[in-house]
């Protein structure tokens, strides 16, 4: 659907049609109310905010208005009034997200671009402290109680803001002699040892043979295994609670022929035989509370747990 827009000089009219690919181009959702980030920017966070802004209007082809590459036009150019009502939209969208009091102290601007550089010499650091920031949250950051997908995620987060601020610093051009592909993968390799470092010490097992592979695996295949690892560990006390109640179970089970000897490979925990300190007390001072009497305790009540194999429950 293409938005038309009439504009007038010297008391005529002139109806134009904008091509739906073109940065003055409106679209029926774009709402002037509407946020460009789900969550408003409270002071906090702004790298983070600023690339949220950045994707939702790049995806909305009006990053220009923002970045010097659609400037204001001169006020007797027939494009004026249709930039004009463009930058508006852009400048309400990025008010919507921020909190208001932020919104406030920013309101009278004149465009969308003036308010994005007073934005960012506001709440942009140097690269210097964040980067110093950064780098302290990565150092004094383990997994403790975080999972292995938490833990990794949360240090990937910190990863990428170190990449955001270095974006300048990265080389762009084709590499003929694998340099730049090495000096990624020894890239890589420090972030996979940092992130090994500070796993618990119930991974130790897995941490030792992922670093005996040569080469070291990708951060993904990393991540693979010590998720199986993380699983596995999830499975096996139930799996050895299931056995330990089969065999409890198996205990139980009374010969089906009167000539069959029960078998002696399961011992139940109410064997006379069997001593958990309890033993050493006296009848007349053992007390049941599942009957509510003497003689026995409630851990060895043969009601309510079974009775041993071969004994005559009358």
């Amino acid at each position: 659907m293409a938005d038309t827009t009439s504009s007038g000089q010297s008391g005529g009219s002139t109806s134009n049609t904008i091509d739906s690919n073109h940065t003055f181009y409106i679209r029926p959702s774009d709402n002037p109310r509407a946020m460009l980030v789900p969550v408003q920017f409270t002071g906090i966070g702004f790298c983070s905010w600023r690339r949220s802004v950045l994707r939702s209007l790049s995806m909305k082809n009006k990053l220009g208005f923002i970045n010097g590459d659609c400037p204001r036009p001169q006020s007797n150019d027939s494009s004026y009034r249709q930039w004009e009502r463009c930058d508006d939209i852009v400048t309400s969208w990025i008010l919507n997200s921020l909190s208001t009091e932020i919104a406030d102290s920013v309101e009278y601007v004149q465009d969308s671009a003036e308010l994005w550089k007073e934005l960012e010499d506001l709440y942009e650091q140097t690269n210097g402290a964040k980067l110093y920031q950064i780098q302290r949250e990565i150092n004094d950051l383990s997994q403790g109680s975080l999972d292995i997908t938490g833990y990794y995620t949360k240090l990937k987060k910190l990863w990428e803001e170190i990449s955001t601020l270095n974006a300048k610093a990265q080389c762009t051009c084709s590499c003929t002699c694998g340099a730049k592909a090495l000096t990624h993968k020894a890239k890589q390799d420090r972030r996979l040892i940092q992130f090994l470092m500070e796993l618990n010490e119930m991974y130790t097992i897995t941490r030792g043979s992922i670093l005996m592979m040569n080469p070291l695996p990708s951060m993904a295949q990393d991540f693979s295994l010590l998720v199986q690892d993380e699983h596995q560990r999830e499975i096996k006390p139930s799996n050895h609670f299931n056995v330990e109640s089969t065999a409890l179970h198996a205990g139980n089970i009374r010969p089906s022929s009167s000539n069959a000897k029960p078998s002696s490979s399961y011992k139940t925990n109410y064997a006379p035989n069997n001593s958990q300190g309890h033993s050493q007390l006296q009848y007349k001072d053992r007390f049941c509370t599942y009957y509510n009497r003497t003689d026995h305790l409630v851990e060895k009540c043969y009601q309510l747990h079974g009775y041993p194999t071969g004994s005559n429950p009358n």
